[in-house]
């Protein structure tokens, strides 16, 4: 006979295997590593660090892993001010050893709390090629998070939205009357903005930027029952508030657990994590510099924000549509970037102000400060490779930056990209330091001076545009 009877033809098509009779399951998995420094070690976030004297609340790497069936994505975010790109490489080095999960699949971010240790070395702006004892630890305890996730790969539905939050955003670079004492900065010059300036001050004009009020999420969970993690960005530098001395995840932690708390899963086995990364903040934080609000105790704002935030995504999560399976991609470059070095007049100053102005115990001298971080941008290289990268999730797409971005680099990027979800992840695989758009250099400000600042003025546009087609090649 020509043609195999119905009965044989069944058989043999039930012998293929089942991946060839069925679409891959989506999988995810999520952990956490405690990354908590001990006591003693010193506090960054502000010009004079300082001892940490008390634990409030752990620090953590929280970890998500989604699975397609064929692309493996890692989300990592850390509880810390920021992470030396040493870190990032080698915790990626070692995923890709043990787990076969390729570097460019790998997001490492710090969240930017103002109280936790240092994981960029005991100079940021100094460039090495050795981790430190802490920065070790770190990125140990990523791998050890990302593993963990990977373990609990499991069958798992995704769903993306955003909430809105425009009540604890606001711009703190501000215009003041030309005339104002608070426009001269450490160099002896008069820039046009000052950050945070001082609250209800009839300087006041405007605001010398945006806010961005949109939280983005993704959030798994087992097919139709229990959570396994939320991803989520909010561009919100920071809240602030501790205790003296104490170390804290700030907000992005609080936020975390109330999340927790609000999917009932603060006691899940395997438990549930959520992940909230820095948006972009560079110029964003949580002072309403017209009408301040007045002194509360430590947390007490922290806490507000924390529960509004998880608040806003846990009602948003009701109105979103759950996929059981969506295709992921990467992309990862490098891109050569444009060094600041001072001018020989620059260089001249700092190394007077150095001789001259000997630290003073216990006073902050932001003279001294600026002249000390000019000395050390004249040893930098002429160009440096920025790490840039960028998921797809579905008809997600967020890129991210190794900087403080500022809030209208987001807004432009989702922009790029209408009709789409897109967001973006700041300070992720290390740390250089503020990124304005062009136009910031010609107004001043903290965020723009030598040593604040570290890469060209172009900075921002080419590596806005590299991400553009970059994210370009991923969607179908």
């Amino acid at each position: 006979m020509r043609y195999l009877p119905l009965a044989l033809l069944a058989f043999c098509l039930s012998s293929f295997p089942a991946f060839a009779q069925e679409p891959t399951k989506f999988r995810a998995g999520a952990a956490a590593s405690n990354i908590t420094p001990p006591l003693g070690g010193a506090i960054i976030g502000g010009f004079a660090p300082f001892p940490a004297t008390h634990i409030h609340d752990e620090l953590h790497a929280r970890c998500l892993v989604l699975d397609d069936g064929k692309t493996k994505l890692v989300f990592v975010v850390c509880d810390i001010l920021g992470l030396d790109r040493l870190v990032s490489d080698e915790a990626r080095r070692v995923i890709q050893k043990d787990l076969g999960i390729p570097p460019d699949n790998v997001m490492i971010s710090a969240t930017h709390t103002h109280s936790a240790c240092s994981a960029l070395g005991k100079d940021a702006r100094v460039i090495r090629d050795q981790m430190d004892e802490y920065q070790r630890f770190v990125a140990i305890r990523i791998v050890d998070g990302v593993k963990r996730a990977v373990n609990l790969l499991r069958p798992a539905e995704i769903a993306w939205g955003t909430a809105e939050a425009p009540e604890h955003v606001f711009n703190r670079r501000w215009f003041l009357k030309p005339e104002s004492k608070s426009l001269v900065n450490p160099f002896g010059k008069v820039d046009k903005v000052r950050m945070n300036p001082p609250g209800g001050s009839p300087d006041l004009i405007e605001p010398a930027g945006p806010t961005d009020p949109t939280i983005s999420f993704l959030a798994v969970r087992e097919p139709g029952g229990r959570p396994i993690s939320i991803f989520a960005t909010y561009s919100l530098h920071y809240v602030g508030g501790v205790g003296s001395g104490h170390i804290s995840s700030d907000y992005y932690g609080m936020c975390c657990e109330e999340l927790a708390r609000l999917q009932k899963a603060d006691a899940q086995s395997p438990p549930f994590v959520a992940l909230l990364a820095n948006g972009t903040s560079g110029d964003i934080n949580n002072v309403n510099f017209r009408k301040p609000r007045p002194r509360k105790e430590p947390y007490e704002q922290m806490k507000y924000v924390a529960h509004d935030v998880a608040g806003k995504i846990h009602a948003a999560l009701a109105k979103t549509k759950y996929h059981s399976a969506v295709s992921l991609a990467s992309r990862y470059r490098e891109v050569p970037i444009g060094v600041r070095h001072p001018d020989a007049e620059l260089l001249a100053w700092a190394k007077k102000t150095v001789e001259e102005k000997p630290p003073v115990k216990g006073k902050t001298d932001l003279t001294r400060i600026y002249a000390q971080r000019t000395l050390r941008m004249a040893e930098h290289p002429k160009t440096l490779n920025m790490p840039l990268q960028a998921f797809r999730v579905g008809e997600v797409v967020l890129a991210t930056m190794p900087c403080e971005v500022f809030c209208e680099i987001g807004l432009e990027y989702r922009k790029r990209h209408p009709g789409r979800p897109a967001f973006m992840v700041s300070l992720n695989h290390g740390y250089y330091g503020y990124l304005p758009t062009p136009r910031h250099f010609k107004l001043g400000g903290y965020e723009t001076w030598m040593g604040t600042n570290r890469l060209e003025r172009e900075a921002s546009t080419k590596m806005l545009d590299a991400l553009t087609k970059m994210t370009a090649e991923m969607i179908p």
